[in-house]
């Protein structure tokens, strides 16, 4: 796969055309508030599992609309204390995983809370069990198109809500340092992440790794594979929607959300990804307001760094996110 985006010079300098509506501020306002009414306490339970170092845990917390989402909590096995976590937001496809599905970051020694996506979890290898209550019109395979008529009934505004409320439920769990909340994913779960990152107070870090739902118009014209062409696919049929379909992706573009966003952010980009292009993920890397750092893979696709990129992450994430000194228990 050759290199098909803008040249280095362009891409550092690349800035999305898309335009934040005049009303975002109050739709999510109004969004959040209006699923924050809704909310209960999280259930959690302990989960049996043949992990040694690590201890897991079924939460169920509330999402949008008042739905139970699914998610894993893991902590390091026999640390007493509170601990920072990091939620992940899963892949475009994938969901929350077996409970025995632990990253890196667990193992060196944060707690961990593994959410699901709504009526996705069928890709990846990362299963989930969370339904989408949202109803909508004729929509592609996928679920780009889900709710495309209205920004009130688009699949992305109770993924986004899902989201944010996964970090509510976070600060409310035993063991975990409610100020202290990092935020991470790949692909669609690094373009969740940034926006939850400009829609939530408090955030303390977020790792973004080739994300999704940045410049999602650019996305559209360049990629000849991966969700956006669910888009393409149903403005190519629907020949006379495109500037309404454009103006309700705008809510829900990252490149606008994240210039909300003040956590320090560590980006990954892949110079060869026909997923999301790299313009798309420096345009949301150019537009993030908060102190952020960059990692380019020039030779890759959307796999990304994968482990080089992980192993960025362990050296940088204590920087900005300190573990307490450990204390073990006899577990």
């Amino acid at each position: 796969m050759p290199r098909y985006d803008l040249d280095d010079a362009g891409l550092v300098e690349y800035r999305t055309s898309v335009q934040a509506p005049p009303d975002l501020a109050e739709f999510w306002r109004r969004s959040l508030d209006r699923a924050r009414t809704d909310a209960w306490a999280p259930k959690v339970e302990p989960v049996a599992s043949p992990l040694r170092a690590v201890d897991a845990f079924d939460v169920t917390y509330c999402g949008s609309g008042g739905q139970p989402v699914k998610a894993w909590l893991h902590r390091p096995a026999g640390y007493e204390g509170d601990l920072p976590v990091v939620v992940r937001y899963p892949g475009y496809g994938g969901g929350r995983g077996l409970p025995h599905q632990v990253g890196h970051l667990v193992l060196a020694g944060y707690a961990c809370l593994s959410v699901d996506a709504r009526g996705q979890g069928t890709g990846g290898g990362w299963i989930g069990g969370t339904p989408d209550s949202g109803s909508f019109g004729p929509a592609s395979p996928g679920v780009m198109t889900h709710g495309i008529a209205s920004p009130e009934t688009y699949y992305f505004r109770r993924l986004y809500t899902d989201a944010v409320l996964a970090v509510d439920a976070a600060r409310q769990l035993d063991g975990i340092l409610a100020d202290q909340i990092v935020l991470a994913g790949e692909s669609q779960g690094g373009g969740t992440a940034l926006a939850v990152a400009g829609l939530a107070d408090g955030i303390t870090a977020v790792m973004a790794d080739v994300p999704f739902m940045c410049d999602v118009p650019r996305g559209m014209a360049l990629c000849d594979c991966g969700p956006y062409l669910e888009l393409v696919h149903y403005l190519a049929n629907h020949r006379d929607q495109e500037a309404h379909v454009l103006r309700v992706l705008s809510y829900f573009d990252v490149t606008v959300l994240v210039t909300a966003a003040r956590a320090p952010a560590l980006f990954s980009v892949a110079l060869m990804d026909r997923s999301c292009p790299p313009s798309t993920v420096r345009a949301a890397f150019n537009a993030y307001a908060g102190p952020k750092e960059i990692r380019t893979y020039a030779y890759n696709d959307h796999e990304g760094g994968q482990f080089h990129q992980e192993q960025e992450q362990l050296w940088w994430l204590p920087a900005v996110a300190p573990l307490p000194p450990p204390t073990r228990t006899g577990h």
